[in-house]
């Protein structure tokens, strides 16, 4: 829905269904405005119904981390306001803005969000002891939890009423759900566990990345139960309580778990699972290093076998430049894999070793004179993807190396570019380029302040 569940944004400290109506109401009036010419109509109420958030707590936090989070957020409702309201020739109507101002909390439809915030008035309803638990668990509160355990032993097994139709034990994936619950505290293992000898259902799947995800691939997929040095003990604690190691969609997106790890960054927790005997598919041996695996998918003449299709050679390929599986990578060009292929997505084994950080792999592939100006979908040069992958959490040093490698084999170095932090933004003044002071990363694309 908006744009995904994760996005959702928070309640103000105590939301009446009136607060949110006058919200509806506004919007209606500045889509009549927008269509009669006022371009900066809706924005102009996004922006100030964000703004109100932002002096939540849970808001402040992310703006302290994240300087731009109120911006992002005002930009992305702003864009799916506009889409909703603005579109088609019968005029804007009441209803259509309340499911925007549902849909931007992380509501699928106006009835269930009033359902909700009329719940959250009585502290003894299900869907607030619900949001009470959820609150606990990603702040780290043991005994909160284990009270309302005890006073409701129905909790466990309850679901969010909010679009993505979590349970509790999801929360501790800190994945998939609400963005601004999306934190691991240091006793999530030990709160998994409580949830777990609670009677939590430890394959329940959750409405995420396109449905289908378990908490188990969604633990391994996510990056802050990594940061806060506790996802492989979480993913034990699963694995004993019998999670489903090869739960088909686990990691959700039509992915096993491995494959997902590696899909989004978590290559230890990959090799973790691997280790304990999750399935590998073609795809996830090439991304941790498996030439063993890959070899028997070839005939002696170095033909592929039945049921090994090109997508998935050129998809395997990727991931090993990604992953920096220098093996893998040899072994696939032997085979006569193009360092020119893509999944339609324009992200060539360049883009993708760029991505991963590999500067191995980029010399490696620079040897092939691979096309330096190609762009992905999102309009990035190899070079471009560099950056954007340097400014969203990269190895200053490494990355540094890349850009100077790419630069040195022809890579072009626009005049003006997204800034990216002071090392990468001086490093680029070397060769001519300044950072635009008016802009900044948006997710893949960059937008003006």
């Amino acid at each position: 829905m908006f744009p995904n569940p994760q996005a959702a944004l928070p309640l103000v400290s105590k939301p009446t269904v009136e607060h949110y109506e006058e919200i509806a109401k506004s919007l209606v009036t500045a889509a009549k405005a927008y269509r009669a010419g006022d371009s900066d109509a809706i924005g102009a109420v996004v922006e100030k119904w964000i703004k109100r958030l932002a002096r939540e707590e849970s808001f402040r936090k992310d703006i302290k981390r994240f300087p731009h989070a109120v911006d992002r957020k005002i930009g992305e409702v702003e864009d799916f306001a506009i889409r909703k309201l603005s579109e088609g020739t019968s005029s804007p109507r009441l209803s259509d803005a309340k499911f925007v101002v549902a849909s931007a909390h992380g509501f699928a439809s106006w009835p269930k969000f009033v359902k909700h915030i009329s719940a959250l008035s009585q502290p003894a309803s299900a869907i607030a002891r619900f949001e009470a638990a959820a609150d606990a668990i990603v702040s780290g509160d043991l005994k909160t939890l284990q009270r309302l355990l005890r006073e409701d032993p129905k909790l466990v097994r309850m679901r969010s009423t909010r679009e993505h139709n979590a349970t509790l034990l999801h929360y501790v994936s800190a994945n998939g759900v609400e963005g601004y619950r999306q934190k691991t505290p240091k006793n999530a293992v030990q709160i998994a566990k409580t949830l777990l000898e609670a009677g939590a259902e430890v394959d329940a799947e959750a409405d995420v990345y396109g449905g289908g995800a378990t908490t188990l691939g969604l633990t391994a997929t996510s990056v802050h139960p990594f940061r806060a040095g506790v996802q492989n003990p979480l993913l034990q604690v699963l694995l004993d309580y019998g999670a489903e190691i090869d739960h088909s969609d686990s990691a959700a997106n039509e992915q096993s778990a491995v494959l997902g790890c590696l899909a989004n960054g978590r290559r230890e927790a990959a090799l973790y699972l691997a280790e304990r005997g999750a399935h590998l598919n073609f795809e996830a041996a090439a991304g941790i290093g498996r030439v063993d695996i890959l070899e028997k998918a070839f005939t002696p003449a170095g033909k592929p076998k039945r049921g090994i299709t090109r997508r998935e050679i050129n998809s395997a390929f990727l991931y090993a430049c990604a992953w920096g599986q220098q093996n893998v990578v040899e072994f696939f060009l032997q085979k006569g894999v193009s360092s020119k292929v893509h999944r339609g997505d324009g992200q060539t084994a360049l883009h993708w070793a760029a991505i991963g950080g590999q500067l191995e792999i980029v010399k490696l592939l620079l040897k092939l004179n691979p096309p330096l100006e190609s762009r992905n979908m999102y309009g990035g040069t190899v070079l471009g993807q560099t950056l954007w992958s340097a400014a969203h959490g990269g190895d200053p040093d490494l990355y540094c190396e890349i850009i100077e490698t790419l630069i040195a084999a022809g890579a072009k170095v626009r005049e003006r570019h997204v800034p990216v932090n002071e090392r990468i933004d001086e490093l680029l003044r070397r060769y001519g380029s300044e950072p635009e002071p008016d802009w900044y990363w948006f997710g893949e694309k960059p937008r003006k302040r």
